[in-house]
């Protein structure tokens, strides 16, 4: 162990493998004891390869950086680790890492590959990637966004938030910088939760309205997203989107990509 931060632990390792075995023993022994105690303990985990920085018993640099963003964006009972980890791990390990989605940390360039590792020993787990294709999908659907009177078509994806970087910049004190994203995986699209205060989806025909917190959702057909409030209330938080098929002759659009 390196250092406690608050009811947190640094932890390094020489060896990605050993760093995996132990991050999936310590969810696997939180749950054991969490069965038979009175208050659950669930923990989040990140953890991530590669160099760092070695001072005065710390340890700094990109790689802790990046861990530090796997921990804040993990759910209880969770951990989350990196492409470039995955490919450092054996290959008895690597198949029980599958990728999620892509992610900014701050202060670096580019963006890291998020990876969901398959701590559970039971043969409980959903398998991903055996479905067959569904025919006609990919390529047949585009998704538009409408906010503040103009009109957005998402190609490969978008980050919405408050920051003018952003593809789809969002004049929301509720609005976090870098709020949400929107991605492509396999023909759907996907809302993605990167916020302090929760993205809101309400699908058209639905009468419940989903919070996600640092979690994704597949979008319907047509409904509304809310950056930091219910998209029930309307507001300068709220867009409009639609998943349609490419018209013939379509009015004059901003497309984004992310």
């Amino acid at each position: 162990m390196v250092k406690r931060l608050g009811d947190g632990l640094v932890c390094q390792f020489r060896d990605p493998n050993a760093a995996f075995r132990s991050a999936c023993q310590m969810q696997a022994t939180a749950v054991k004891g969490a069965a038979s105690a009175r208050r659950k303990l669930s923990i989040k985990i990140g953890y991530n390869f590669g160099p760092v920085v070695l001072k005065g018993g710390d340890v700094f640099g990109d790689t802790v950086n990046v861990c530090a963003r796997l921990v804040a964006l993990a759910n209880p009972e969770q951990v989350l680790t990196t492409r470039q980890t995955v490919e450092a791990l054996n290959s008895g390990l690597r198949v029980r890492c599958r990728e999620l989605y892509p992610t900014k940390v701050r202060g670096r360039v580019g963006e890291i590959s998020v990876c969901d590792v398959l701590w559970r020993t039971d043969p409980d787990v959903t398998e991903t990637g055996l479905a067959a294709e569904m025919p006609g999908r990919t390529g047949q659907w585009i998704l538009t966004l409408s906010y503040g009177g103009e009109t957005f078509t998402v190609a490969d994806g978008a980050r919405l938030g408050r920051d003018k970087t952003n593809e789809v910049v969002v004049a929301s004190t509720l609005a976090s910088r870098v709020h949400a994203r929107i991605l492509v995986r396999d023909g759907n699209y996907f809302i993605v939760d990167q916020s302090s205060n929760g993205t809101y989806l309400l699908i058209d025909g639905n009468t419940r309205e989903v919070r996600l917190r640092r979690e994704e959702a597949v979008m319907g057909e047509r409904g509304w997203i809310g950056l930091g409030k219910p998209a029930s209330s309307h507001g300068a938080h709220v867009l409009r989107y639609r998943l349609k098929q490419p018209p013939t002759d379509a009015p004059r659009q901003r497309t984004v990509t992310g």
